[in-house]
């Protein structure tokens, strides 16, 4: 018997262990079109469609029968299941695991994140090395519960008209910061997406994301650390991490970069620079 993780699409895995996972897809809806998040729609023509339709889209959670589906074929072939999902207060992925797992007592285990994108991607690769060590579905769920709670993930937004177009800020409020070239510093944090602070131009915003960085406590390098970016372009993101290298260990080759998808995207819209991570406790 084995463990198998399960995420929903929204989990920004490294792509080299993605296939260790079995992922459940959201669904992207952009007007009356509807895609598979990652299977019937990529991560660069979600974006290339981001900004170009007049629609803003919206993403829909996973029913209850495509958790049921990935339940009963890994249970079946005698392994358990811990199922790790997008914070349950940004979405009904977390629901829909739950009601499904109700027919699988004592072999499918459910955890709501309770983050989102690159901190339900590190959560997923910490859950996965606890499998890898021989830790079973119940003892791996105890550990993440409690160490879930270290999880922090802040971004800098390189532009606030995606934040418009969702009813986050005013057209005012972008329109002045458009002139202004702020930038806004925000956090996941109790399961929400939290604004923080803003910064004029990338560099004071990065800046200000460090700060919050630092606030948050010592960097949990033991465990997995991911910076990612939104939109198709990684250039934001490497300037990052040439800048402030230092502050995350000090060696290129072992910070692992990730492409934010649908949710993060929709709302961040291109450009944006998200660090995720654990902090020690």
């Amino acid at each position: 018997m084995s463990v198998k993780i399960v995420i929903d699409s929204t989990a920004n895995v490294r792509k080299e262990l993605k296939d260790k996972f079995v992922t459940v897809p959201l669904t992207v809806n952009f007007g009356t079109e509807s895609f598979a998040d990652g299977v019937e729609i990529d991560n660069d023509t979600f974006y290339s469609k981001l900004v170009t339709s007049d629609v803003m889209p919206t993403t829909s959670q996973p029913t209850p029968d495509a958790f049921e589906k990935v339940f009963r074929e890994i249970t079946e072939a005698g392994d358990e299941v811990v199922v790790i999902t997008i914070s349950s207060k940004l979405s009904g992925t977390y629901q829909s695991a739950t009601i499904a797992a109700e027919d699988f007592a004592g072999k499918v285990f459910v955890v709501d994140g309770y983050t989102v994108a690159i901190g339900t991607g590190a959560l997923a690769e910490y859950a996965q090395s606890l499998a890898d060590s021989g830790k079973s579905a119940a003892e791996i769920v105890e550990i993440l519960e409690k160490d879930k709670e270290n999880i922090r993930v802040f971004a800098v937004v390189d532009t606030l008209e995606y934040l418009k177009k969702g009813g986050r800020v005013s057209a005012a409020v972008a329109f002045a910061g458009g002139l202004l070239n702020f930038k806004p510093v925000i956090a996941i944090a109790d399961g929400v997406v939290q604004s923080l602070t803003k910064g004029r131009g990338n560099k004071q915003a990065n800046s200000l994301m460090n700060q919050e960085v630092e606030k948050s406590g010592s960097i949990d390098f033991a465990k997995p650390f991911v910076i990612g970016y939104t939109g198709s372009d990684s250039k934001l993101m490497q300037e990052y991490i040439k800048d402030n290298i230092d502050m995350w260990g000090g060696d290129a080759d072992k910070i692992h970069t990730a492409q934010l998808g649908s949710v993060v995207g929709t709302h961040a819209g291109p450009g944006a620079v998200a660090v995720g991570y654990f902090v020690k406790k």
